[in-house]
């Protein structure tokens, strides 16, 4: 429990710090454009998934921003650990797409406990890349890996195809074993701001990776 406050604690420090020495230099910098939250929710054969994705910087401090991604299932039929995972990140830009990151995840299995890692994320007219490797820093630390592509390339002046391609992989470095992982797949259609289509979620589970699938469709919607 001590290893875990004084980890919050320099978390805290090192994002106030950072905080004060922005303010103090970029004040007078132009409004940033930042990118729309993400809301999606899939209705397969498992259950209802739901996930938002939060990619924010300060407008009046550009090179601290907020990280975020929520992912959790309701299923059908009652299992026995509860499917949802939340993570929560002051990020700091070390240059253009790369920035350091330090917060929190809460997992059923392990509580809630302080992380850090790194973010890189691409942006075009029809692309969009997201890797963000990390570790906890609680004594049993762990390591996770989450990527994300998106391909969405216009179709007509009305359409857009979307497909997106998006992974996790945690493991126990210490011992090797796997904790919890995840490929989900989605390909449809963007119109304006909602994105629906047919969507696929492959998900492992523990050491001996428990596999459940679910198979159905989305929805989305950007919020800008």
């Amino acid at each position: 429990m001590g290893k875990f406050l004084s980890s919050v604690v320099i978390s805290v420090l090192f994002s106030t710090t950072l905080l004060y020495a922005q303010v103090q230099s970029e004040v007078n910098r132009p409004p940033l454009q930042n990118p729309p939250i993400t809301m999606e929710t899939m209705v397969g054969s498992r259950g209802v998934m739901y996930q938002l994705l939060v990619n924010k910087k300060f407008q009046s401090i550009p090179k601290l921003g907020f990280f975020s991604v929520t992912n959790g299932t309701a299923t059908w039929e009652k299992e026995m650990t509860p499917d949802i995972m939340t993570q929560a990140h002051l990020t700091y830009s070390l240059f253009k797409g790369l920035n350091v990151s330090a917060g929190m995840q809460y997992t059923p299995v392990y509580g809630f406990r302080p992380v850090a890692g790194l973010i890189y994320s691409y942006a075009s007219k029809d692309w969009l890349i997201i890797a963000n490797p990390k570790i906890d820093l609680a004594s049993d630390f762990a390591s996770e890996n989450l990527a994300l592509i998106e391909y969405k390339p216009k179709i007509n002046n009305k359409f857009n195809f979307y497909s997106r391609i998006q992974g996790l992989y945690g493991f126990v470095p210490e011992s090797g074993n796997h904790n919890r992982s995840y490929i989900m797949l989605r390909a449809g259609l963007s119109y304006k701001e909602f994105t629906f289509g047919a969507a696929t979620n492959f998900d492992w589970y523990g050491p001996t990776k428990h596999n459940e699938n679910s198979y159905g469709i989305f929805v989305s919607v950007l919020l800008f």
